[in-house]
């Protein structure tokens, strides 16, 4: 009788665990409805990326960017309107790309399956299936069952994206709002091991950091030196630079590396070495195989960030508008 008792609790925990969870997102959500889904997206994705190298970047920044504002709920994507200014439209969006290859996404999958497939859970694949291209496997789990927002606001997304110019405190709390941890913010930054960075965002560090003609002093001066042959002036808001010199191509633990010289390029990168418990993570993620591992669960909790399920929101049927 105990034993049975004890079976009996043990899986109430689970089921109730299940619905607390498993029941917002889950793994193969679309398995009835559009058991080709998955597929679709990651055939797409794994042909552009091959003709397009800067994909991963971009999603991953898509993605952040999405979540980070009313949650996962593909509000990024929306186009603004005369009567509304919307997300994409705000100064953190201006340099987001690739919302092309998810529309091309999003029309295969409402040919095969109408009005199943949302844009959220979209971006939330196509993220993970860039990245995972050089690897030809999944880095991470993508659980799906997201719904799409219909409210996109400027004014929100340039109050909610963390900008590159945030000290140590303010990402925090900047994460902390989102429900993610400091590890988290220390793990996710290192997507900064892709992609490229705009001059405008950092040259403050080069020519004018307080104000007074001056270069940040935290700055490898020899990185900051190359940096000022490619931003040359202040003004310089459309020159891009690899944020991760030499590696900007591979997704690897590279940034963690170049952090440690003092070669992180925005103040938020240099940021992670002013608090003891963020560069203690960032000496753990030296280790390959921890970033690797790390990084997976971050995205997964990134992903989970403020998600519409069941009957909230919609699902769209043009990822840049709402129905």
């Amino acid at each position: 009788m105990k034993g049975s008792l004890s079976f009996f609790l043990i899986s109430l925990v689970a089921i109730l665990l299940g619905t607390c969870r498993g029941g917002e997102l889950r793994k193969h959500f679309y398995e009835e409805t559009c058991p080709e889904a998955e597929d679709i997206v990651q055939k797409i994705i794994w042909e552009n990326v091959a003709l397009n190298s800067t994909l991963p970047a971009k999603f991953l920044r898509m993605h952040f960017h999405d979540c980070f504002v009313r949650g996962c709920d593909a509000s990024v994507l929306i186009d603004s309107t005369a009567s509304n200014s919307a997300e994409k439209d705000s100064i953190p969006n201006q340099t987001v790309g690739g919302f092309d290859v998810i529309e091309e996404v999003k029309t295969e999958l409402e040919k095969k399956c109408p009005g199943i497939v949302s844009c959220a859970d979209i971006v939330a694949l196509a993220t993970r299936d860039s990245v995972s291209f050089q690897f030809e496997k999944p880095l991470w789990e993508v659980l799906t069952g997201r719904r799409d927002g219909r409210i996109s606001l400027v004014s929100e997304a340039n109050s909610q994206i963390p900008p590159p110019s945030f000290n140590f405190s303010q990402l925090k709390q900047s994460f902390a709002s989102k429900g993610l941890t400091v590890h988290d913010l220390v793990v996710l930054s290192g997507g900064h091991t892709i992609g490229v960075g705009h001059c405008n965002f950092f040259s403050r560090r080069l020519y004018n950091f307080t104000g007074k003609g001056d270069a940040d002093p935290s700055l490898d001066s020899t990185y900051a030196a190359f940096l000022r042959t490619k931003c040359r002036s202040l003004a310089d808001n459309t020159t891009i630079v690899e944020m991760d010199p030499g590696s900007g191509m591979d997704f690897d633990n590279n940034y963690y590396k170049i952090l440690r010289q003092n070669k992180g390029m925005f103040q938020s990168d240099a940021a992670l070495l002013t608090d003891n418990g963020a560069s203690n993570i960032v000496d753990e993620l030296l280790d390959p195989a921890k970033f690797f591992t790390e990084f997976a669960q971050s995205m997964e909790r990134l992903g989970a960030v403020g998600v519409l399920t069941g009957t909230s929101g919609e699902i769209r049927k043009k990822c840049n508008v709402v129905n």
